[in-house]
């Protein structure tokens, strides 16, 4: 671990003697001091942890404890205490979950253990409208049209989930919930700037009128390289709005847009090169939506010109085109088209059914793949049966038809039995599937080895088979103390295969695994100021590929603890702590075929690193707004990586080191 410097430990010295002072009586303070924050005190007996209500394990709402998958859930409490600038960042307090920094652009987040550069497996929602890109394969972290001080929370499901969502919840789901318009009512400014040329703000506009109610925002992100601390590495500008109109029966029109134009100065990390990007991405959603059905139908729009450059260490050696020996301006433009419906039915007291059917198209054009599209429709249905009174069945299953490949069944059986009020055990199997995409099946892609000039290609093929996946997962719940600690261990064991690999001259199914291992965390809340967590995660990957075996892309171990405090003087505090073990990443070939020409591989070991991340906050003024809503402002100093342990998460990426970043954030 890196020693304190001076600057640093003079931060963190002043922002702990911030929370002692603010902490001692002053004269003259009064409790019911119209400008400060006033905070009832709380009842022993209704000190209590309530228990999270989630969508995501099946579509409509149910206790976590009820849910037939492993699901997790970030609150908006906890966004705003954590300091991060960027939703990948409080991600990574989720076991299981690896969060993967390549360059100051780009972010790379997977799941129990699929971790790479190119993480394709894992689906990515905001509001239960997919943002994952179809025809490529990627999920653009720093491009998600949403600002933070809008996100109301962020579920996370663990396990592959295709028997409700189709193909690409291989690994698992991640579900962003917004804010309804009646919860932002009012003006919300935010702004955060700091070290590495970090800058992050956010206007939020929010109104009901009648039955109509409508959310405005506009928000713009940047910082600089990590490895040059005064050239940019991103850029963004962000505009979102959803409306929704208030209809009988619990039901809502809701529709949605948004546009992001981006900047990736220091852009995406391949095995073999880097891009330097200019991504837009724009949605449109309309839906009608009650308790027990919903019907959506959205278009989303990718659209990126790229240049290519290979890995600073290959420079000499490799040049990457596209099939007319092109380096400039690939561009891409991909498209999908979706539309989707579920209902519920209550069957009766212990019997729910749920049964839905979705449509989608993709396209694909790009200078580095044939232009193509691909045509996905599936069936899935899902049955909730309370066999007893402690035990509940969950089985579910999709059918889905794909363009290039064959049907597929996706099952999925969960059993959940509670021996006692307050603890539920859950033991559950499910397969899923990931088609290729269209970029894998339609590649066309050059290089060039300089010193000879000889050319290789890298190109698609239509005989890919889809990934599979086979999950087995067995899990606990527990509450205990009166609900203010609760703890949680799942235990997980997962068959890949046929995974897919591009390799020159194409692409293969080559790969299949074993990944296993199990996650344990506690969260408690000790008094009305104080609570934090601490969770725990173990994996092991053992993969073959043409029959070798070999170590993949995943923390062998992984710790996290945060404690939170938040007093009624108005100061609160933070500190969160993540502890990364040990990585071998087996690196690209294209090291060891240009050894000869004088290639030199970097070390394919990145070693252990920790995070402390810390943020100090104080609220200055609240009061409540004749519409019924607080009305408040907060300054704060985050953080981030506090201790400056310099470090990589992947042998390609560059150096990481620590931000300090101030905040103001107004809701008027």
């Amino acid at each position: 671990m890196a020693q304190l410097t001076g600057p640093r430990k003079s931060l963190l010295l002043a922002m702990l003697t911030m929370m002692i002072i603010a902490q001692a009586p002053s004269p003259g303070h009064t409790e019911e001091s119209s400008t400060q924050p006033s905070q009832a005190a709380i009842p022993e007996l209704e000190l209590i942890k309530e228990e999270e209500t989630v969508s995501i394990a099946s579509r409509y709402e149910q206790p976590i404890s009820k849910a037939p998958s492993n699901v997790y859930v970030i609150t908006d409490e906890d966004i705003r205490h954590s300091g991060a600038a960027d939703i990948p960042t409080i991600l990574r307090r989720v076991p299981g979950l690896e969060v993967m920094q390549t360059t100051g652009a780009d972010f790379n987040v997977s799941m129990r253990g699929n971790n790479q550069l190119f993480a394709n497996k894992l689906l990515v929602m905001i509001d239960g409208r997919s943002f994952y890109v179809d025809a490529q394969g990627l999920v653009s972290w720093k491009s998600i049209p949403i600002t933070l001080p809008e996100i109301k929370r962020i579920e996370v499901l663990k396990g592959p989930a295709s028997a409700i969502y189709g193909f690409n919840a291989f690994d698992g789901v991640i579900n962003i919930i917004t804010k309804s318009p009646e919860e932002m009512k009012g003006t919300t400014f935010q702004f955060g700037a700091g070290e590495l040329g970090t800058i992050t703000s956010a206007a939020i506009h929010a109104g009901t009128v009648g039955k109509f109610g409508y959310r405005l925002s506009v928000g713009r992100d940047q910082n600089q390289e990590w490895r040059a601390r005064d050239s940019l590495a991103f850029r963004s500008h962000k505009f979102n709005l959803q409306s929704e109109y208030q209809l009988p029966g619990q039901s809502r029109l809701v529709f949605s847009g948004g546009l992001v134009d981006a900047n990736r100065f220091d852009g995406p990390v391949s095995a073999v090169g880097q891009t330097a990007t200019s991504p837009a991405l724009g949605y449109a959603n309309a839906s009608y939506e009650r308790p027990d059905f919903f019907l959506r139908a959205w278009v989303s729009s990718y659209n990126d010109t790229s240049t290519p450059f290979t890995h600073p260490l290959l420079a000499n050696f490799l040049r990457l085109t596209d099939a007319n020996s092109n380096s400039t301006n690939l561009k891409t433009r991909a498209y999908t088209y979706n539309i989707e419906t579920q209902h519920t039915l209550e069957l009766s007291f212990s019997n729910r059914l749920s049964y839905g059917v979705n449509y989608r198209l993709n396209t694909l054009s790009s200078a580095y793949s044939h232009s193509s599209q691909e045509n996905r429709l599936g069936f899935y249905i899902q049955d909730e049966w309370k066999a007893t009174s402690r035990l509940t069945v969950v089985a579910g299953m999709r059918y889905d038809l794909h363009t290039e490949i064959h049907g597929t069944l996706s099952p999925r059986l969960s059993l959940l039995y509670s021996p006692a009020e307050n603890h539920t055990f859950r033991t559950s199997v499910s397969v899923a599937y990931r088609p290729p995409t269209l970029s894998e099946t339609h590649l066309d892609i050059r290089s060039i080895i300089i010193p000879l000039g000889v050319t290789a290609s890298a190109s698609g093929s239509s005989n890919l088979d889809p990934e599979q996946i086979v999950s087995y997962d067995l899990g606990y719940q527990g509450w205990f103390l009166n609900h203010r600690l609760r703890t949680r261990v799942d235990l997980f064991f997962n068959h890949i295969s046929k995974l897919i690999e591009t390799t020159s001259p194409t692409v293969i199914n080559g790969k299949e695994g074993d990944i296993y291992g199990g996650e344990t965390g506690i969260e408690f809340l000790a008094t009305e100021w104080l609570s934090g967590f601490a969770n725990f995660s173990y994996q092991e990957i053992n993969q073959t590929f043409v029959g070798e075996a070999v170590k993949r892309a995943a923390p062998l171990m992984k710790w996290n603890a945060g404690i939170r405090s938040e007093w009624q003087s108005g100061l609160s505090g933070e500190v969160a702590f993540h502890h990364y073990g040990a990585v071998t990443y087996p690196l690209a070939t294209a090291f060891a075929s240009l050894a000869p020409l004088g290639a030199t591989a970097p070390d394919p070991r990145v070693g252990s690193y920790n995070l402390l991340n810390v943020r100090i906050a104080y609220k200055f003024w609240q009061e409540k707004a004749e519409a019924g809503y607080l009305r408040d402002a907060e300054v704060a100093i985050s953080a981030f990586n506090a201790l400056d342990d310099k470090h990589k998460e992947h042998p390609l990426g560059d150096t990481i080191g620590s931000r300090v970043m101030g905040w103001i954030t107004i809701r008027y």
